[in-house]
């Protein structure tokens, strides 16, 4: 679903509220991201290998919204988060059509996939994992929920990017400020400090939430500008690297 479709039509059926968020936390960001700002702010996205808990066997429902299963009214525990951002190559430029991808595990630490260790806890109304296109501003919207620590990992969000069917690149989103940070192997072997500070992202509390939803921007920076076809169109389903 693109964007312009999530704001015709919603995420969640009725959920007006949402769009009319989304629209005024994507125009000030795009502030943020005027031409002058680009210099400072372009460092390519570090890349991650894909962990072991990419889901080996993908949900019915892999939408934008991993809050809500299908035709479910139950929703998932957690914080909600409005995760929105771009997928950028190195010189500024938007990547429309990317495929993003995102999994996490669920508040109880319990990720989509068998081999996760407390899957008796899953909470089975957490999608676990979502896609989305980006819009010819390379522009992607999830709605998601804060991300949660559980043993040997600090708060994370695996994020990939394929275009005409290629994985090219894979790489994780951290919350900024958690202590846990600075004791996670994957995040201490970010050793650039302005790459580190690219995937520490900001969860932010929306002023007029009722429920304490929070926001969350992520930039994805390409290292090499992906080629792309006549029509702009994604050639097949991304493959997976094992790198």
């Amino acid at each position: 679903m693109k964007i312009d479709q999530v704001l015709a039509a919603g995420i969640c059926g009725s959920e007006s509220l949402h769009r009319r968020r989304w629209l005024t936390m994507a125009g000030a960001t795009a502030s943020l991201f005027a031409a002058g700002a680009f210099a400072q702010e372009l460092a390519e996205t570090p890349k991650f290998t894909e962990g072991p808990f990419y889901p080996d066997r993908l949900p019915l429902d892999t939408d934008n919204d991993l809050l809500l299963l299908n035709d479910s009214i139950t929703p998932a525990i957690g914080q909600i988060t409005h995760l929105t951002g771009r997928v950028l190559s190195n010189s500024g430029s938007p990547i429309r059509n990317a495929f993003v991808e995102i999994w996490q595990c669920d508040q109880n630490g319990a990720y989509l996939h068998s081999g996760t260790s407390n899957k008796d806890r899953r909470d089975l109304n957490f999608q676990g994992y979502g896609r989305f296109l980006t819009d010819s501003k390379g522009q992607y919207y999830f709605r998601t929920i804060k991300p949660v620590a559980y043993p040997g990992r600090t708060p994370h969000i695996h994020v990939a990017v394929s275009q005409h069917g290629q994985r090219i690149l894979t790489t994780q989103m951290f919350v900024s400020g958690y202590e846990q940070n600075l004791k996670d192997g994957l995040y201490r072997s970010i050793k650039d400090d302005q790459a580190r500070k690219n995937v520490t992202i900001d969860f932010t509390p929306i002023a007029d939430s009722k429920i304490q939803e929070l926001s969350a921007h992520f930039e994805i920076v390409l290292g090499a500008t992906p080629v792309e076809s006549a029509d702009g169109q994604l050639l097949g389903l991304p493959q997976r690297s094992k790198g």
